[in-house]
């Protein structure tokens, strides 16, 4: 009998939307603040989803993105680009079709990616 916790996704049925929901949630799972996702179909050519998140401190935030890197790892999901892991002030990995931006909560009220974006629209976390 295999056991469930060791089993892996099956990474071809899962879409882009699943991706980027996955990345929330495991965002979720190491208190990230202000988890949002921002719907990038039509708007842009490089990516269908932003996930943002915030972090109270780099430690938080390099938690956060070393986490999402294990996790995505076991689910066959690997970066085509990690960029800002050892400053941990905004740490973006891309994944394709989803882009994660884990920012210091300081960083993020800067350069304010929700409302550079403000026409993408958000989806609701499940």
């Amino acid at each position: 009998m295999k056991d469930k916790t060791t089993a892996k996704p099956k990474t071809k049925e899962t879409g882009p939307r699943d991706k980027a929901l996955l990345a929330a949630r495991l965002a979720d799972d190491k208190k990230a603040l202000g988890v949002e996702i921002l719907g990038m179909g039509g708007l842009t050519s490089f990516t269908d989803y932003f996930v943002i998140c915030s972090g109270e401190s780099t430690t938080q935030v390099k938690a956060i993105a070393d986490y999402l890197l294990e996790k995505f790892k076991e689910a066959g999901f690997k970066p085509l680009g990690i960029e800002g892991l050892a400053a941990a002030k905004w740490v973006l990995l891309d994944f394709g079709d989803v882009i994660v931006h884990v920012f210091e909560r300081e960083t993020r009220e800067f350069y304010s990616l929700e409302r550079l974006w403000l026409d993408a629209p958000r989806v609701p976390l499940e």
